[in-house]
């Protein structure tokens, strides 16, 4: 026979034998029923056997008993709770009361997160009791809510700041004194989603500047605005003295503004420019300009004022900008949040809001420096989460609220510190008493799966594993190691003989 036709016979042959391989390989992973489907294409002499009904689970697929992203949390007993019983409950439980006359209100589906709904119920119970002790209020928490330690994964503590409501020297009209404008949002400012004129915008993501019909473009950032991109629009609410002013205004997200005449004018956050926020104390600090032990909003202001070349570059950092509006309250209420009610001084806080929902008590605890910069004052207080900001985020973060005026700005400005929280869970979504309800999956078949796959030790060349003494109901497993397939022979193709080759000559190349 030819070498030629011996290499195409062995080829031939080793091509049949891999897929012959592969049938059987795949037929065996596959299993059996899979293989008789396999067979049943090819060979119609096979008689057809009629597939298995699917197996149901063993328990029902129960969505989990609580979640959080990204967050970690420990059920707790009240007695647990640290500083539990020294707080003045029946202050929370009016901020709380305060909170569910807007949950009462809602219609519609609940919120896609963890609590949900769940506070309906207890705000349900609220609605019908009016409390003056302060011993029934605590045992309404405690009847109506679940302590729950929280912290960001792989956090053991929470992190607080504090804002307030700067109270501010203002004008109607621009002066030499008051060149500042405090502007409303612009009609030109466009959000994917939502109307132009609609009330509430999110103060997360992308803004755009609408020109023309359909064209977008990035809003102006801070510095194209203080260069009077929208200057002489008619935006103007009214005017201050500086633009520290301003700036601060901005970063606590309301601001009453006074004027000679005696009127006041109260403002709110409206919208903002899509760029993300910058801390300007960060920006110092990394600096080197103020240490970081030594940051406050008032260091930042004293900074500010002394370097005023500076300080044009310093707000710039912070490219976001802040739109106001103008809102219907007397000089006597305190600002109002994101839920849409007034806040409550010392008993307001804001959390990220794609977390948690507007109502939420969560038990702080831990030292604050309230009395002064060096105190450690401890503080262990009942809030009730009513407000967001964008530089709020994570499940265990949030802003205090400490009311208006110079005080609240001196005692908000040097927060910056790690705390316990505890979140109250409303006993119907009750973490621990949900996960009871929890079907337990089937014991695990340890006899069963011993006696048809017993096991050796493969480190000593398949002889048995040396066990201890099994007790009276175990059973020892041994089997013999898996089979591995066997390699496939290499086929080396005869060499063809060369042929000689004759030279030519220099005239025929």
């Amino acid at each position: 026979m030819a070498p030629e036709a011996r290499i195409k016979i062995l080829l031939k042959n080793g091509a049949t034998a891999l897929c012959a391989g592969l049938v059987a390989l795949s037929s065996f992973s596959l299993g059996a029923e899979a293989a008789r489907r396999h067979y049943r294409g090819h060979h119609h002499h096979i008689p057809q056997v009629p597939a298995a009904p699917p197996r149901a689970l063993p328990y029902p697929q129960l969505p989990l008993p609580f979640e959080i992203s990204g967050a970690q949390y420990l059920p707790l007993a009240w007695t647990d709770v640290k500083g539990w019983s020294d707080d003045n409950h029946l202050a929370a439980y009016k901020t709380f009361r305060a909170s569910c006359k807007s949950i009462n209100g809602q219609t519609g589906a609940s919120e896609p997160k963890a609590l949900g709904g769940s506070l309906s119920e207890p705000c349900r119970v609220a609605k019908t009791l009016e409390l003056s002790d302060d011993a029934k209020a605590k045992t309404f928490f405690e009847e109506n809510f679940a302590p729950l330690r929280i912290s960001r994964l792989g956090e053991p503590d929470g992190f607080v700041t504090g804002y307030y409501e700067p109270v501010l020297e203002g004008s109607r009209t621009q002066t030499d004194v008051f060149n500042v404008p405090v502007y409303r949002r612009p009609s030109n400012l466009f959000v994917r989603g939502y109307k132009q004129d609609s009330v509430s915008l999110p103060n997360k993501g992308p803004v755009y500047r609408k020109i023309g019909r359909r064209k977008l473009v990035p809003y102006y950032d801070r510095g194209e605005i203080e260069d009077g991109k929208i200057a002489g629009r008619g935006l103007e609410i009214a005017w201050l003295k500086d633009p520290t002013d301003l700036l601060f205004a901005q970063i606590q997200g309301s601001a009453r503004i006074k004027f000679d005449d005696g009127g006041v004018v109260r403002l709110n956050y409206d919208a903002y420019n899509g760029y993300p926020y910058t801390a300007v104390g960060r920006v110092l600090i990394e600096r080197g300009i103020v240490p970081k032990e030594e940051m406050s909003m008032q260091r930042i202001r004293e900074w500010m004022a002394q370097n005023p070349d500076g300080a044009k570059e310093l707000r710039r950092q912070n490219r976001s900008y802040i739109f106001f509006r103008e809102v219907n309250l007397s000089d006597k209420d305190e600002a109002v949040g994101a839920q849409g009610i007034p806040l409550t001084a010392g008993r307001s806080i804001a959390v990220d809001k794609a977390l948690h929902v507007y109502g939420t008590p969560f038990f702080i605890e831990g030292e604050l420096p309230i009395d002064s910069e060096r105190s450690k004052t401890p503080f262990h207080r009942l809030m009730i989460a009513q407000d967001t900001g964008s530089a709020i985020i994570g499940p265990a973060r949030a802003d205090l609220y400490f009311g208006a005026g110079q005080e609240a700005g001196r005692v908000s400005g040097r927060l910056r510190h790690p705390m316990h929280f505890v979140m109250l869970v409303p006993k119907g979504l009750d973490p621990s008493m949900r996960a009871a309800k929890l079907p337990v999956p089937d014991p695990r078949p340890s006899e069963k799966i011993a006696k048809l796959f017993p096991q050796t030790d493969l480190g000593k060349a398949g002889t048995p594993a040396a066990a201890a003494a099994p007790g009276k109901n175990e059973t020892v497993a041994t089997a013999g190691p898996v089979p591995l397939p066997v390699p496939r022979p290499a086929i080396e193709p005869a060499r063809e003989p060369r042929r000689p080759v004759k030279n030519r000559s220099h005239r025929q190349q």
